[in-house]
């Protein structure tokens, strides 16, 4: 059952433990900071198949990235990252603009890569060049931008996602830009697809921005369609155990695996019949009145009995486009020199999209011991259709195996999460599994020597938590914040 809750105002501790960051004194006197706060994500469900639109359902965690911004008489934009070490990162407004317009989204990416400041410079100054190339915003007046963040980087629970966001938001609101929180989103995602180049879904940064303490977002991705927000049962809490594996989106398996999805379907329609539009650069459009483009939209039914068959295990990437031309998707590319899996991504976008949904169907208000079991073969099963894909690896495997024999102590599932090859493992647990999950991670520390991340707990969204402002004041030597009026 999916319902919808009411907004409301939150206090959180790790807002202070931000604003304690500060310095005043970097920031110009008489000008608020605006404090905005982006959680992390747990992918309880659906994962990869979001880029072939899936419905998914997304937690927000209690770990979240901060952004403060506070306008500046000059024109250049500087952006402080205080972390372990502090990192800095300045450009100017004029870097904005490109033969007297905004830049287009190569040339931004093409921006960063010639600064050579790493990929972190990207994802928060993309911010600036996306609303320029895609609203036509003019930014008049530079910025000054700290960022910290209490979410793990590489453990597959939306850092990136976390950063753009809260910068996304940051911006808009300093600016006087008004953005509906899914347009927010999306543009989010451009900056990660178009300027980072990472070849992400959409999930991450709905997730992140709209996601409502202790529920699931309930999320189409056809391209993002909020269809509301689970409850989540009394009896049950979702853990999740980071393998020690780092994880990242701009992998050349998550790629690959994406591709071989996109490939799938330009088969389906190809064997269906559906009309090819136009192709471009690579890039197929397709009359598709029947699954609206999307792969997840083929039942499992129909695909075992008109397709499957059909579906290659494999094909290298010069046969395909010599056969089919491209594929539907604007963010990736075939390489032809490359051989790519096409089964069993494709059939995990297909069959995962019905794992989610059954998944969301089985989390009712009173939820009974062989529902809760149910609901953790989902689970299972997803993890085993990503091994299928390549997309699991011996640590993440080691932690869903003790899960399945963990045995009457309330563990009933666990897959690995969002794109795969390593990060978080989620699980599915009766409420108040504490001690079975510190039982499980100290048995993974005892085997691999090092201690697992252990996330639990959860905290609204970017949007519903809004914006703080702040004033500072100098008294002496010490600098001060408080809330403005």
């Amino acid at each position: 059952m999916v319902t919808i809750a009411e907004e409301d105002s939150y206090a959180l501790s790790d807002v202070d433990w931000f604003v304690h960051r500060l310095d005043a004194s970097s920031f110009e006197d008489g000008r608020d900071v605006i404090v905005t706060r982006a959680p992390g994500r747990l992918d309880v469900m659906g994962g990869i198949a979001d880029y072939s639109g899936s419905l998914v359902l997304e937690m927000p965690i209690a770990e979240a990235t901060f952004a403060a911004i506070q306008t500046k008489s000059s024109s250049v934009i500087e952006i402080t990252s205080v972390g372990e070490k502090v990192s800095t990162f300045e450009m100017n407004l004029g870097d904005l603009v490109c033969d007297g317009g905004p830049c287009d989204l190569a040339s931004a990416r093409e921006y960063f890569a010639s600064r050579n400041e790493g990929d972190w410079a990207s994802y928060i100054g993309g911010v600036f060049f996306v609303l320029g190339i895609e609203l036509g915003v003019r930014f008049d007046t530079g910025a000054k931008i700290v960022i910290a963040s209490r979410v793990p980087i590489g453990k597959g629970v939306s850092s990136s996602a976390a950063l753009e966001v809260s910068v996304m938001q940051a911006v808009c609101s300093a600016y006087d830009i008004d953005l509906a929180p899914c347009e927010l989103a999306l543009l989010c995602q451009k900056v990660e697809n178009h300027i980072v180049g990472a070849a992400c879904g959409v999930m991450d940064q709905i997730s992140t921005h709209c996601g409502k303490e202790g529920k699931l977002t309930a999320l189409v991705c056809q391209p993002a369609e909020i269809r509301g927000w689970i409850e989540i049962p009394d009896e049950v809490e979702f853990w999740g155990i980071d393998s020690g594996v780092r994880h990242a989106v701009s992998g050349s398996d998550y790629s690959s695996v994406r591709i071989g999805a996109f490939m799938g379907y330009r088969i389906i329609a190809e064997l269906e019949g559906l009309q090819v539009r136009e192709v471009r650069d690579g890039v197929v459009e397709i009359e598709d009145a029947r699954w609206n483009g999307h792969l997840a939209n083929v039942s499992p039914e129909e695909y075992e009995k008109k397709f499957r068959a059909e579906i290659p295990e494999s094909m290298s990437g010069h046969e395909f486009l010599s056969r089919y031309r491209g594929t539907t998707d604007t963010v990736t590319s075939i390489d032809p020199n490359k051989s790519y899996a096409i089964k069993a991504p494709t059939e995990h976008a297909i069959y995962e999209n019905w794992r989610v949904h059954r998944f969301a169907g089985l989390m009712t208000a009173a939820m009974q011991s062989d529902q809760l079991r149910e609901a953790g073969e989902l689970m299972f099963a997803s993890h085993e259709s990503y091994r299928a894909c390549g997309l699991t690896e011996p640590r993440t495997d080691r932690i869903v195996e003790l899960v399945r024999n963990s045995g009457d102590k309330g563990l009933f599932g666990g897959h690995i999460t969002g794109g795969g090859s390593g990060g978080t493992v989620a699980i599915l647990a009766r409420r108040g599994s504490r001690g079975a999950i510190d039982e499980l991670a100290a048995k993974l520390a005892d085997e691999a020597g090092e201690k697992s991340y252990i996330f639990h707990g959860s905290s609204p969204g970017c949007s519903l938590f809004g914006s703080l402002r702040l004033r500072g004041k100098k008294e002496g030597i010490a600098n001060v914040w408080k809330v403005a009026e």
